[in-house]
């Protein structure tokens, strides 16, 4: 191949660019990350971000702001993710499953798509808890089942969001009990301790982390695990007391579409490492941490499409 000096002043030029944007990605991160948390402050994730919070810094080697976009059991902020996020890893965003796949399944309006992100990582999990206050009527699940039969939606439950791991666990207790209870979505986990100590409803669905929080004020009716959690060993699973009933949220951070894998790597790496330093923190809260990246994201969404299939077909 012949070059003029036209021809070559562009090549060059071309790798200059090529070089530079190189650099750019192998330098990541240059400036502050936003880590964008769509629910309420006190949740489940929120304060598992600000366990991570001086970890990530610390790792990345620049400053990591939280904050918090709560609305629609997060659907307000997944929606602004998906539509306005810049694909350039410096706005990063919790992203909790069931949730962000059976919103838009049910939802026309939820704004955003199940798979319309890159996952950097699942990096814990929360099975979901029925929790009831200290002085409830109910003493067991054998006696709220009970009294919902007898009381057709008289039982109020409140969970975080709707179409959610709580939603969903609730309309699971619905089907396995043959019983019609009355779900009460919030905004996320934040407000739910005022509304159960409030005399709001008559208790949650929630997850085991809150179970651990209210221990003194809350009484544990059952836990949808394959075991009893650590963290609650004086609480029964469901399977325990006759319910094939197992789930809860897997929860983790993403980036948008089209985010170079350079820095999605960079980011993996960083999680991972930050869930290490702090696995001892977040164990004794009922979490069990997890380190699901890669294919094992689309496994693990595969087989939750496969559990709730069923319940989110029903309530069509």
């Amino acid at each position: 191949m012949r070059f003029t000096p036209t021809t070559l002043a562009g090549a060059l030029s071309a790798v200059a660019l090529i070089g530079v944007a190189g650099m750019a990605q192998a330098d990541y991160p240059e400036e502050p990350i936003t880590y964008v948390i769509p629910f309420d402050p006190g949740g489940e994730s929120d304060v598992t971000a600000r366990f991570q919070e001086p970890h990530l810094e610390e790792i990345l080697g620049v400053s990591v702001n939280v904050t918090h976009r709560p609305g629609g059991g997060g659907a307000v902020a997944w929606s602004e993710f998906q539509n306005d996020a810049e694909p350039d890893g410096y706005e990063i965003i919790g992203v909790n499953i069931p949730h962000i796949i059976g919103q838009p399944i049910q939802r026309e309006d939820a704004g955003f798509e199940t798979d319309d992100w890159e996952i950097i990582t699942f990096f814990h999990s929360t099975p979901n808890a029925l929790i009831v206050p200290a002085d409830s009527p109910f003493e067991t699940l054998d006696d709220l089942v009970e009294y919902a039969r007898e009381n057709p939606e008289a039982v109020t439950l409140g969970g975080s969001g709707t179409y959610s791991a709580n939603h969903l666990g609730a309309l699971r207790l619905e089907r396995e009990a043959d019983i019609d209870i009355t779900y009460i979505p919030f905004t996320g986990t934040g407000p739910l301790p005022a509304a159960i100590e409030g005399g709001h409803v008559s208790g949650i669905f929630n997850y085991t982390m809150l179970g651990v929080q209210m221990e003194d004020r809350a009484r544990v009716l059952a836990v949808a695990a394959e075991e009893r959690v650590p963290a609650l060993p004086d609480a029964p699973t469901f399977k325990e007391q006759g319910y094939d009933i197992v789930g809860g949220a897997y929860r983790g951070v993403a980036a948008p579409t089209g985010t170079p894998d350079e820095v999605i790597e960079v980011l993996e790496e960083a999680f991972a490492e930050a869930n290490r330093e702090i696995a001892s923190e977040q164990e004794p809260l009922g979490f069990v941490m997890e380190y699901i990246t890669g294919d094992e994201v689309n496994e693990v969404m595969n087989m939750l499409r496969e559990a709730y299939g069923p319940i989110l077909e029903e309530a069509e």
